[in-house]
């Protein structure tokens, strides 16, 4: 009488580890996708709290807080990044928000940052090269379009806009 040992070929194994990994490996694509999305909700969650901390300052002021024109950022390549939108901190907000993911190869080296401009009249915010490829999608109705920067950047401005 001779007992057989049932069980898999190495083949069979190979086979379901596979499958596995390319299983995986979607899941992976897809959740780094999802985070993508979750970090450019948060860029505008903050532009949005940028402009009414802007709308709060001009309130008391009468003026926007001015850069003379020039660009500031929190970028390590962009103006003062201490405090890169003057006189706003902490009265109007507690933290000028950093960037949630800051990767200095992107864009030119700027790697998502926030950048200001202002004269004291005008204002534009810019979230500067944001992760996720949907600004390229982002529709004209958009209320963060930026028709200077369709394609790289998200920007609240002052009510009435400039084009800077």
């Amino acid at each position: 009488m001779q007992i057989t040992k049932r069980g898999f070929t190495l083949i069979e194994l190979l086979v379901v580890i596979a499958i596995i990994g390319l299983l995986a490996s979607i899941v992976l694509v897809s959740l780094s996708g999802a985070r993508a999305k979750a970090y450019d909700v948060s860029r505008k969650s903050e532009l949005k709290e940028l402009q009414a901390a802007l709308e709060l300052y001009y309130n008391d002021h009468n003026s926007y807080p001015s850069t003379n024109g020039q660009w500031w950022g929190n970028s390590p390549n962009g103006g003062n990044q201490i405090n890169w939108i003057p006189g706003l901190t902490p009265t109007y907000i507690s933290v000028l928000p950093q960037d949630p993911v800051y990767t200095p190869s992107a864009c030119g080296g700027w790697g998502g940052a926030y950048l200001y401009n202002s004269n004291g009249i005008d204002y534009k915010l810019l979230s500067h090269c944001p992760q996720n490829s949907s600004v390229a999608n982002t529709l004209t109705t958009d209320p963060f379009y930026d028709l200077v920067r369709p394609t790289w950047a998200w920007q609240v401005e002052t009510p009435g806009g400039v084009n800077w």
